[in-house]
């Protein structure tokens, strides 16, 4: 049990508590469901006091040349590397993932640093002399204002800095609401922001929930919003925030679909798509919830898939030993079995059963093991559902283009990926699959920090997505100056 003060807000260069009588609600281990922390929730006042602040240090911060604002995340980098151990902990005690996935996604948080370094570079405008005589035009990026990243439980370090160096790289002061499931990675996270000495107001934290969330979206002196999280929530996010003036990146959810054609290689294909369905106990917008095979490749990997569901070994995260942890929360286990059941009843066949682990280890947790079923068809409900857990469906197709027809069929779009060895297929499959992240012999196409993680359709509302240079145009604006400069004393205009 914690017998810790709760965690508390980051605001103008202060850890301080919300103001008045807050609720505060126990951060719980997924793995063995004992409280390991809790968290203090925040209101209207604490966010009208982070956004004061970071109105009041954006002049000062835009006023910061390029070149000196990136030092900050030179120094940042250093920190993450140096504490990545502690961080990755942290990461597997709150979220429930291995503690190989935390480090994974920690390298992915100080690729995002990385890249948000080249700053003095991808701000750069662009001009042309003598548009008319005697006329020069240029272009040129200034900051947003402030920008307010509200973050989900899944990766709670990693996404948060699909945007913060960004942000701040591009001279906009910051708001981070972090998950009130994972509470601690963040707190720690700006334990170490503190050592770098940055201007007060610049980076805050501010902890809550709904309430929080609302008054972030209402609140005028916030310019931005950046929000990861499921479909129904994001489109409120964006509608909310739009509706306030705000810009909006907000990236849903997702069912991701694989093609395993007849010629892939069957073992490598294997652990690849086992890797992807049932790694973070499948909890990731990347994982692949539908497996679509064609032909023979049916009777193929129906049989290696369930012998590797079965063998995986499922755990607490922090036994390096460990394949895949638990889920989130006991109401996430009671949903994912629930959808499990809604699609045994339709009809599905279960080839591998996750649900109900037995042994000492399993008693406490929130722990389901991989699950494989087979036999769906396009009017199945799981078809169309978010499971966001270790679950992954078969399906058959006859033909790559039916397979393909299966794949834009669904509402979402955040990923497709297809295992082959022909690249006449894989060309049209790149071609015609209506996804964001295309992946061809890749069970996770996750971007690298450098490209933009580009989901379409109901995975994701807005226009510029997170990282790269999709990042540095959503926290600026483009300016646009026509000039001139007459010589009155040798020409007449």
């Amino acid at each position: 049990m914690n017998t810790r003060s709760p965690l508390i807000n980051y605001i103008n260069g202060t850890w301080t508590p919300p103001s008045g009588n807050s609720e505060t609600i126990g951060v719980v281990n997924p793995a063995t469901g004992v409280v390991i922390s809790s968290v203090a929730l925040s209101g209207r006042a604490d966010v009208e006091t982070a956004a004061k602040a970071a109105r009041t240090a954006f002049r000062g911060w835009r006023e910061t040349p390029v070149t000196k604002r990136i030092q900050y995340l030179f120094k940042l980098k250093d920190l993450l590397e140096n504490h990545l151990e502690e961080l990755a902990a942290t990461i597997t005690n709150e979220s429930g993932k291995t503690i190989h996935e935390a480090r994974g996604e920690l390298r992915r948080a100080i690729e995002n640093v990385e890249v948000a370094c080249g700053a003095p570079v991808m701000l750069q405008g662009y001009n042309n002399e003598d548009v008319a005589t005697g006329i020069d035009e240029i272009m040129i990026r200034q900051p947003i204002g402030v920008a307010a990243i509200i973050a989900p439980f899944n990766f709670p370090a990693m996404i948060p800095f699909w945007f913060v160096p960004y942000a701040i790289a591009s001279g906009n002061t910051c708001i981070v609401k972090p998950s009130e499931r994972v509470p601690n990675t963040m707190n720690l996270v700006f334990r170490l922001i503190e050592q770098l000495d940055l201007p007060k107001g610049v980076l805050n934290l501010v902890n809550g929930s709904v309430d929080t969330v609302d008054a972030i979206l209402e609140h005028p002196d916030i310019n931005s919003i950046s929000f990861v999280g499921s479909t129904r929530v994001a489109r409120i996010i964006y509608e909310k925030a739009s509706r306030y003036g705000k810009r909006v990146q907000a990236s849903g959810g997702a069912k991701n679909p694989i093609i395993l054609m007849p010629d892939a290689d069957p073992e490598m294909t294997t652990n690849i798509v086992s890797d992807s369905a049932f790694g973070c106990a499948g909890q990731r917008c990347l994982a692949a919830s539908l497996a679509i095979t064609v032909g023979e490749a049916r009777n193929i990997f129906r049989e290696t898939l369930s012998e590797k569901a079965s063998s995986l070994r499922v755990g607490y995260g922090l036994n390096e030993e460990m394949e895949m942890g638990p889920v989130i929360s006991g109401e996430s286990k009671s949903r994912i079995e629930s959808l499990i059941e809604n699609g045994i009843s339709e009809g599905a066949k279960v080839l591998v059963d996750g649900r109900n682990p037995k042994g000492d280890a399993y008693r406490e947790g929130y722990f389901i093991k991989p699950t494989l079923l087979d036999g769906l068809h396009p009017g199945h409900s799981l078809v169309q559902t978010e499971i966001f857990g270790p679950c992954l469906s078969l399906m058959h197709a006859d033909t790559i283009e039916d397979a393909i027809a299966m794949v834009n069929s669904g509402s979402y779009g955040n990923m497709a990926c297809l295992f082959t060895k022909d690249g006449a297929v894989a060309r049209k499959f790149k071609y015609e699959a209506e996804a964001g992240n295309i992946g061809i012999n890749i069970g996770v196409a996750a971007p690298m920090a450098f490209f933009p993680f580009g989901g379409w359709n109901e995975s994701f509302f807005g226009d510029l997505h997170g990282q790269g240079r999709d990042a540095f145009e959503f926290f600026t604006r483009k300016k646009v100056v026509v000039e001139r400069w007459p010589d009155l004393w040798s020409r007449k205009f």
